[in-house]
């Protein structure tokens, strides 16, 4: 594919990375002049009119997303056996990159990330869309810290293709399931928020709040089993990050943060009561003072206020004769 056109107006120019559903390259887009990303699914989501259909009715609906934590899709289509979509090119690494190389995370970098890949997902919530596919693998960091979300388009036509459940396909990875897409139910926003949940509690402790082998087995624990507290694993945890990460873990979708809008303005203020400085210095009353922490002596303000008194004093008896030769006079 490297070197090759797509719909005559993409240059593909080198491979950027695969998953199970998708090969992502660099391209250039002649008719705007710019690098962007084209992700190019696999042929047998390409050859099936069902999902064809479906792909293009989400890839719609996510091109209207225009936020800052948001990959812009550009365009979509279907270039003779190639289903494809063109999207904003972010230079950086995938969230799941990152995390290999560096997780445990420091815990105000995890917030800070999270908290943007919460406004991502909130102002997605509020059109009344739902990823359906959180997970670091489709989340990328910038250089420079910015977290965008991507794959909205190809994760909601996913979710509703036969072959999305399927075992091995890197989409559906159910390490990130909500409890009620592990029992087969339609994902909500709360089905986002669970899924956040998990990817802070790996940010955090470099491990899963649940892990199997048995697919079958991993989706029982993540309908029914307590995920470990994640202060077990890194005492340094605040436990008020501790409660909010097990209520955003909770089975009940009820029991969560209903928006991802919800849990970010949660941790944006939990962040920034963190960040505030304690007081420089104790309130003066407070201070006990010793001999040695006592004041020098200003001997130039005790002499000008005691000349001061001595001129004030000196006003009184003339003030004094006044009066009297005024009434003496009458």
């Amino acid at each position: 594919m490297p070197d090759s056109l797509l719909a005559q107006r993409y240059e593909l120019q080198h491979l950027l990375g695969r998953g199970g559903m998708a090969y992502v390259y660099r391209g250039y887009d002649r008719v705007l002049e710019r690098v962007v990303a084209v992700k190019i699914l696999r042929p047998e989501y390409a050859r099936d009119e069902h999902f064809r259909a479906r792909f293009r009715q989400e890839a719609t609906a996510a091109a209207r997303l225009i936020h800052p934590n948001i990959v812009t899709v550009y365009d979509f289509g279907f270039d003779e056996t190639n289903l494809f979509i063109v999207m904003e090119y972010v230079p950086g690494r995938t969230l799941r990159a990152v995390m290999d190389a560096r997780a445990p995370m420091p815990i105000e970098e995890s917030l800070h990330l999270m908290v943007q890949a919460c406004a991502g997902l909130g102002y997605a919530h509020r059109l009344n869309l739902v990823h359906c596919d959180v997970k670091p693998q489709n989340m990328l960091v910038t250089t420079d810290g910015r977290l965008k979300i991507t794959d909205f388009g190809i994760a909601r036509a996913a979710a509703h293709h036969p072959e999305a459940t399927a075992p091995g396909v890197a989409w559906g990875s159910p390490q990130y399931f909500s409890p009620e897409q592990a029992a087969g139910q339609a994902p909500t926003p709360a089905s986002d928020v669970y899924a956040l949940g998990v990817v802070l509690y790996e940010m955090l402790t470099r491990r899963l709040p649940f892990t199997a082998d048995d697919p079958e087995e991993l989706a029982r624990l993540h309908r029914e089993a307590p995920p470990t507290p994640p202060r077990v694993y890194r005492p340094e945890i605040p436990e008020w990050l501790e409660a909010v990460i097990l209520k955003v873990l909770a089975k009940e979708p009820a029991a969560r943060y209903r928006t991802a809008d919800q849990l970010g303005r949660v941790l944006l203020g939990l962040l920034q009561e963190s960040e505030t400085p304690p007081e420089s210095a104790p309130s003066p009353v407070a201070v006990e003072q010793t001999p040695d922490d006592a004041p020098p002596i200003d001997w130039l303000t005790i002499a000008l206020a005691f000349l001061a008194l001595i001129a004030v004093g000196g006003l009184i008896p003339l003030w004094v004769w006044v009066y009297l030769a005024y009434h003496v006079g009458r």
